[in-house]
């Protein structure tokens, strides 16, 4: 598989493992990420105590994707989307 272009940046990572939210969200700055894109975040913690929450900026490597593999992400995107639509009624009896 053929990689894209490589490009470097600066990541905001936030992790929170609290009784309200058990989250991790990694948001590279200063590029827009487009369809079949790949991050790589460098340096982030892998786990945190219970009762934390971290924010801190590290790095991060975002491989750009080549035309056919944007194009085949935005078409599974749409196919995975239309399974959603299907919707069905039937009597109470038989749910």
């Amino acid at each position: 598989m053929r990689m894209g272009r490589r490009i470097e940046v600066p990541c905001r990572v936030e992790i929170e493992k609290t009784p309200a939210s058990l989250h991790a969200h990694a948001i590279p700055e200063g590029i827009d990420l487009r369809p079949g894109d790949r991050v790589i975040v460098h340096g982030a913690p892998v786990d945190i105590a219970f009762g934390e929450r971290v924010s801190l900026v590290c790095r991060a490597t975002v491989f750009r994707a080549g035309p056919i593999a944007r194009a085949w992400t935005e078409m599974s995107a749409f196919f995975a989307l239309t399974e959603l639509y299907e919707v069905g009624f039937q009597p109470k009896e038989l749910a």
